[in-house]
C-alpha cells in the first residue's frame, strides 16, 4: 500500500487560491449591488448632498417637521451644528451662496424649533449673544424678542408686503379723492445699517485673529441671514449671520490674516468700515496674542 507524503500543505494551497477565486468573484464578476441603503450609511460627501437638497425644500415649502424627519435619517448626533458646519465649508468652498443660505436658515430653524410662520409671529428664546463692554473683555447676556423675518429672505418679496383695505384707502382719499386702479406693491429694503460699535478686543479665548460681526435690527433684536462683505487687497469673502446659534442670531465672524488691511460692509447696505487689520495684544507675563476686532451693526 502507497503511502501520502503530501502533508497538510495542499490543504492550505487548495483554501488560499479558494479563496482568491472568490473574491474575483465578488468584487469583479458578480459584485454586490446596494438598493435602498439607508442615508446614514453613505458617504460624507453624499450625507452632504442629501442635506443641501432638504435644506432648499425647506426653504421653498417651510415644512420644519418634515425636514426634521428627514434630516434624522442621518444619524447626526446634532442637526443643527451639523447644518451649520456644512453651511460654512460650503461659503469657504466658495460653491454655492444660495444653498449656504438655505442651509444656515435650515439650521436656525431647527435650533429653536419654529417654523418660518412661528419665527415672524412669535417670540422665542434667543442664545446667548456677545455684547462688548470694554476693549478687553466681551460678555454674554440673554434676551427674548421676535425674531425678524430676514431670517428667511434677504430681501422682501411681494408676496411678504401686505396692506390693509382700511390704510390702502386712506391714502388713496388723501391722494387724489378719487379711486385708483389696485396695483402689486413694490418692496423696498430696510434703513441701511450704522455702526453702533467698533473695539478692539484682547481676549486669550478666542482663537484669532477674528473679525466678529453683530448685527441688529431698531430694538436690538439680532437678524440672522445678513449678509457682510470683507474685501482686502486681491480678495474677497462673503459669510452670513446666525451660521454658529450658539454664539447668537446675530452673530457671524472671519479669520483675519495678519499684515493684511481689510474692509467690510453688509450687502443690504451699511456704512463702511475700513482699515481692520490684525494687532498684537500683550498679557501681562509678557507673552503676545493676536487680538480681534468686534463690530455691531444695527438699524438707526
Amino acid at each position: 500500500m502507497r503511502r501520502d507524503e503530501r502533508g497538510p500543505w495542499y490543504l492550505l494551497t487548495g483554501l488560499i487560491i479558494g479563496l482568491i477565486l472568490g473574491l474575483v468573484y465578488a468584487w469583479l464578476i458578480s459584485p454586490r449591488e446596494y438598493r435602498d441603503t439607508y442615508p446614514a450609511d453613505l458617504r460624507a460627501s453624499f450625507k452632504d448632498q442629501f442635506r443641501a437638497m432638504i435644506a432648499v425644500a425647506y426653504t421653498a415649502n417651510g415644512n420644519l417637521p418634515r425636514a426634521l424627519d428627514r434630516l434624522e435619517y442621518l444619524g447626526d448626533e446634532n442637526i443643527a451644528r451639523s447644518l451649520a458646519e456644512q453651511a460654512q465649508r460650503t461659503l469657504a468652498e466658495g460653491n454655492s451662496p444660495p444653498e449656504a443660505q438655505a442651509l444656515g436658515l435650515l439650521a436656525v430653524a431647527v435650533g429653536q424649533g419654529a417654523t418660518p410662520a412661528t419665527l415672524i409671529s412669535t417670540k422665542s428664546s434667543t442664545p446667548l449673544t456677545a455684547i462688548p463692554t470694554s476693549p478687553g473683555s466681551i460678555q454674554t447676556t440673554p434676551f427674548e424678542s421676535p425674531v425678524p423675518a430676514s431670517i428667511l429672505t434677504t430681501e422682501p418679496s411681494p408676496s411678504a408686503v401686505s396692506t390693509s383695505p382700511t390704510e390702502s384707502a386712506t391714502r388713496i382719499a388723501l391722494a387724489t379723492g378719487t379711486p385708483l386702479p389696485t396695483r402689486t406693491p413694490t418692496p423696498t429694503l430696510g434703513a441701511p445699517f450704522v455702526i453702533k460699535e467698533k473695539n478692539f478686543i484682547c481676549d486669550q479665548k478666542l482663537v484669532g485673529p477674528l473679525l466678529q460681526v453683530l448685527v441688529e435690527d431698531q430694538s436690538g433684536a439680532p437678524l440672522s441671514s445678513v449678509e457682510a462683505i470683507v474685501t482686502w487687497d486681491g480678495g474677497e469673502d462673503h459669510f452670513f449671520t446666525g451660521l454658529k446659534p450658539e454664539l447668537g442670531n446675530g452673530y457671524s465672524d472671519f479669520v483675519m490674516t495678519p499684515g493684511v488691511v481689510y474692509t467690510i460692509r453688509l450687502a443690504e447696505g451699511s456704512e463702511i468700515v475700513l482699515d481692520l487689520t490684525p494687532s498684537e495684544c500683550e498679557t501681562p507675563s509678557g507673552s503676545r496674542y493676536w487680538g480681534s476686532w468686534l463690530l455691531r451693526f444695527a438699524r438707526p
